[in-house]
């Protein structure tokens, strides 16, 4: 079985059932499935076959979903990008994954024109026009094709070759923190298993609808806000971007009953006044994952619109998800929770040897979904691939009933004059103060003790001082934890998915220095 083969399963046993709604438009499953066999068979008709590589450069729209499954059912490997990367980041991932095709937006157009000499395997270019692209006049060139007319090309019948489970399905490029990014080859069992393991684990059912708002091209809502759903029946609730007045109306209006988001996205809904429980009322589930969320900020939201928040974790390598707070146990405020079925973790030493119960290591992780390994990379997947572990490289400890608690990432501690400072800890505090919006803590060179933490937060209070949060700091934090310094921004900066970005503030402070 895979997420092809179980889509139209899904089709025959309910074939009138909505698949998703997008912008008001329903398509059933019997719908959705008959487009992706469609589009399937127009890509065969454009001579591309099983194994070749194909790049999603899309929002969050039906022709993501037909364009990811169309591909997947013909047995072609799909490459999902971020459609507002830079020319050189999408150049550098196309030319990286050896990509044959490309479905990107109409607003890509001119990239496409001028990269061809420079992509010599890149075939075909397939266009999804936009509402934006015909404002601006975007006219399709020869040598293109438009999504629709694939789409009308195709023939509904099409079956596609069989698909073993170790065939690479999905090739994810990771944001590295250092280098150039990698593409994690994720095979057809990684995608399928991880997508049932946690519809079952969630128990989501034909009578879930669940808000997609998080970047499709990102592995956590790929599986959790799309596969997860559509592999048990339920509806998804497609959002192209995420504004918190969108979310409350699309919650109310479609009776939504799982939201799925970032604590970024939590934080932006928590803060918005034109918000309330009433909203919220059919949600019988949030969750939240892509970093840890300030046990400040769930609590508040918990008690402000009357829903559990229930954290996980995962990585792009484990098609992602690996741990889950339970939702028929007690759910622990800070834990990412316990091993999801068919999925071990455990914490180890450096040597591979696993720790004592509540004693901080590096998390490891096996099972069914773990990746093949990264493309063309067989130094980093030797590195990331041990005796049958992926490591992850965040740290983490595990408590005496088995939930897992992310300290921080391995190359993001602080070593303050020989002492270990996790940044999460002090954001935790930081978080805890009523005026504060946002926080994010780096390490920066210290002459005496090696390395000091700097504190960078948005206020909702133009009247806080640096000295006021340094001295509620040190009434929580041991001395050598306690910010040297804090700094105040309008904003902290964050990637697609919502997730603040210490890298770029170290470099921030870098280049300010140089």
């Amino acid at each position: 079985m895979n997420l092809s083969s179980r889509l139209a399963e899904v089709a025959v046993q309910l074939p009138d059932k909505p698949a998703y709604v997008f912008e008001g438009e329903r398509s059933t499953y019997g719908e959705l499935n008959a487009s992706v066999s469609k589009f399937a068979s127009g890509l065969y008709n454009m001579g591309i076959r099983q194994g070749d590589h194909i790049a999603l450069l899309l929002g969050n729209s039906p022709q993501f979903v037909i364009g990811l499954y169309g591909a997947l059912r013909l047995g072609a490997t799909v490459i999902p990008i971020n459609p507002i990367y830079t020319p050189d980041e999408i150049g550098y991932i196309l030319l990286n994954g050896d990509v044959k095709a490309v479905i990107a937006l109409d607003l890509l157009v001119p990239l496409f024109a001028q990269a061809q000499g420079r992509l010599p395997l890149l075939k075909h270019v397939i266009i999804c026009e936009t509402p934006q692209g015909k404002e601006k006049g975007i006219l399709l060139p020869e040598q293109m094709k438009s999504f629709t007319n694939v789409l009308q090309s195709g023939d509904a019948h099409f079956q596609g070759p069989e698909l073993q489970d170790d065939d690479v399905a999905v090739i994810l490029y990771t944001s590295g923190t250092t280098g150039k990014p990698k593409g994690a080859m994720l095979t057809h069992k990684n995608l399928y298993s991880n997508a049932q393991d946690i519809a079952n684990y969630l128990k989501i059912n034909e009578n879930d609808r669940v808000i997609a708002t998080l970047p499709m091209f990102h592995v956590f809502c790929l599986t959790v806000a799309l596969n997860a759903p559509l592999m048990n029946g339920g509806t998804v609730l497609i959002v192209p971007k995420f504004s918190p007045k969108k979310i409350f109306r699309l919650a109310r209006e479609q009776q939504a009953t799982i939201f799925v988001g970032v604590p970024t996205m939590y934080n932006f809904l928590y803060q918005y006044e034109g918000g309330s429980a009433e909203d919220f009322r059919t949600l019988r589930l949030c969750i939240s994952g892509g970093s840890s969320m300030p046990v400040a900020l769930l609590k508040n939201f918990e008690q402000k619109f009357k829903v559990i928040v229930s954290e996980g974790y995962g990585l792009s390598e484990a098609s992602p998800v690996t741990c889950f707070n339970p939702l028929d146990r007690p759910r622990k405020p800070g834990s990412i929770g316990t091993s999801i079925m068919n999925v071990e973790n455990k914490v180890v030493n450096e040597f591979g040897e696993e720790v004592p119960v509540g004693e901080v290591g590096e998390l490891v992780v096996r099972g069914p979904n773990v990746m093949k390994g990264y493309y063309k990379m067989p130094e980093e997947t030797a590195h990331a691939l041990r005796d049958g572990w992926l490591h992850t490289g965040d740290l983490a400890r595990m408590d005496e009933e088995g939930y897992f608690y992310i300290v921080d990432r391995k190359k993001e501690m602080i070593i303050v004059g020989g002492y270990n400072v996790y940044p999460r800890e002090v954001e935790e505090v930081l978080y805890s103060h009523p005026d504060v919006v946002e926080a994010a803590v780096v390490g920066v060179p210290d002459p005496d003790y090696g390395e000091a933490v700097k504190g960078f937060v948005v206020s909702k209070n133009p009247q806080l001082t640096e000295e006021a949060l340094i001295e509620y700091c040190r009434q929580h934090l041991a001395k050598y934890k306690v910010p040297s310094s804090i700094e105040f921004l309008e904003e902290l900066p964050k990637n697609t998915t919502g997730k603040i970005l210490r890298r770029v503030l170290k470099e921030r402070l870098i280049s300010s220095h140089s």
